[in-house]
């Protein structure tokens, strides 16, 4: 028998489930879904940032340095990232984009932006407002 979940629990889960399948839907419009969120995050940081570690990546994006090193040796063999020695430390290597990460990163955006308007294009003003306000929303709750 189904259990009964009270308006903020249903709430909770049809934004929950919602959020997961757009995440999803955007990830797979970006470089074929074969990239993770964390090596996609990892890419966009080292091209607003620039160069850096493994640790410090990690940190960045709160995940373990074990698995932020699985994700960027995956973007190396796929020759999006580089490692580069670090300048000042002999023991440390930075990671840095390729030209065909940050390729990537654009068409990976463009794509991503065009299936967004695409799908917007079937939506009212009154909806296409109601994302907008949506979305500040989903920014108060995330600093919340």
């Amino acid at each position: 028998m189904p259990s009964k979940r009270s308006a903020p629990d249903n709430a909770f889960y049809d934004l929950l489930m919602a959020a997961r399948q757009l995440m999803r839907r955007l990830r797979d419009e970006w470089y074929g879904g074969d990239l993770s969120w964390s090596q996609i995050s990892a890419m966009a940081r080292l091209e607003r940032e620039g160069s850096q570690t493994t640790a410090d990546l990690a940190r960045a994006e709160g995940v373990t340095p074990q698995s932020m090193g699985t994700a960027m040796a995956s973007l190396e063999q796929a020759g999006l990232v580089v490692r580069e020695h670090h300048p000042t430390d002999g023991r440390q290597m930075l990671f840095a984009l390729t030209d065909n990460g940050r390729r990537a990163r654009t068409q990976g955006v463009a794509s991503k932006r065009a299936w967004v308007a695409e799908a917007m294009k079937g939506l009212t003003p009154a909806e296409r407002q109601t994302l907008v306000d949506a979305a500040a929303l989903l920014r108060r709750l995330e600093h919340s």
